[in-house]
C-alpha cells in the first residue's frame, strides 16, 4: 500500500479509536478527533516508512474515576501473534493498567486470542482490525443512541418494571456496537430511537 493510501487509512482509523475512548467516558483531546489529514500525515509519518504506529499508542484517564485507565496499542505486525500481546501485557503491568485494546492491520491468530482469554481475569483486553475502525458504525443514520446504564440504574429499572435480567431483550456480546462500546455480559443499554407519534422512544437491552 502506498504511504499515502495507508496513511489515509490509519488517520480514519485514529479518529474512530479516540471517538470509541471518549464515547466510553474517557478524556480524549478533540484536537485529535479533529486532527485533519494533512496534519496526521505531518505527525505521524515517518519519512518513507509509513506510518510510525508507535506514535499511534495513547493512554487515557476516565473523567468519572481518573484511576480507571485504558491503553490503546496499534501492532505493526499484520498478523498479532502471543509476543505481541505478551509485549502488550508487559506495558500493562509496567502501568499498573488492567484495560487494554490492540488495533491491528490484519489478523489475530487463535494463539494470540486465548491469551485474551486466558488474563480475562487479571486484564480486559479488546482487539480491532484497522478495517473494522475505518467507520464509526455509531454515526450510521440506522444506528440509534445506546448509552450504558450504571449498575444503579440497571437495579432501578428490573425494578420498576418488576423484570428479571432474563426478561430483557439481548444484544449479543459480538454485536458491533456491543464492542465498540466495550459491553460486558450482564451489562444494560438504553435504546433510543426516534418515533413518529412520540418524538422518541426508548428500550433496553442485556449483554449477553
Amino acid at each position: 500500500m502506498a504511504d499515502g493510501d495507508e496513511s489515509a487509512k490509519l488517520w480514519r482509523v485514529n479518529r474512530t479509536i479516540h471517538e470509541l475512548v471518549k464515547d466510553r467516558g474517557f478524556q480524549v483531546a478533540d484536537d485529535e478527533i479533529n486532527m485533519d489529514l494533512a496534519t496526521f500525515r505531518e505527525v505521524y509519518l515517518a519519512g518513507g516508512s509509513g506510518v510510525d504506529r508507535g506514535k499511534l499508542n495513547f493512554f487515557s484517564n476516565h473523567v468519572e474515576n481518573p484511576m480507571d485507565q485504558i491503553f490503546v496499542f496499534f501492532s505493526d505486525e499484520k498478523s498479532v501473534g502471543v509476543k505481541t500481546m505478551r509485549k502488550l501485557l508487559g506495558i500493562l503491568e509496567d502501568k499498573s493498567i488492567s484495560r487494554g485494546i490492540i488495533v491491528f492491520p490484519g489478523n489475530m491468530t487463535p494463539s494470540a486470542r486465548k491469551v485474551i482469554v486466558a488474563m480475562a481475569s487479571t486484564y480486559k483486553l479488546e482487539e480491532f482490525s484497522e478495517s473494522d475502525l475505518l467507520v464509526n458504525i455509531t454515526h450510521h443514520t440506522l444506528v440509534p443512541k445506546h448509552e450504558l446504564l450504571t449498575p444503579e440504574q440497571k437495579k432501578t429499572l428490573l425494578e420498576k418494571y418488576r423484570l428479571k435480567e432474563t426478561q430483557l431483550p439481548r444484544i449479543q456480546l459480538a454485536d458491533p456496537v456491543a464492542r465498540y462500546y466495550g459491553l460486558r455480559r450482564g451489562n444494560v443499554v438504553k435504546i433510543t430511537r426516534p418515533s413518529e407519534t412520540s418524538g422518541r422512544y426508548a428500550s433496553y437491552r442485556i449483554c449477553f
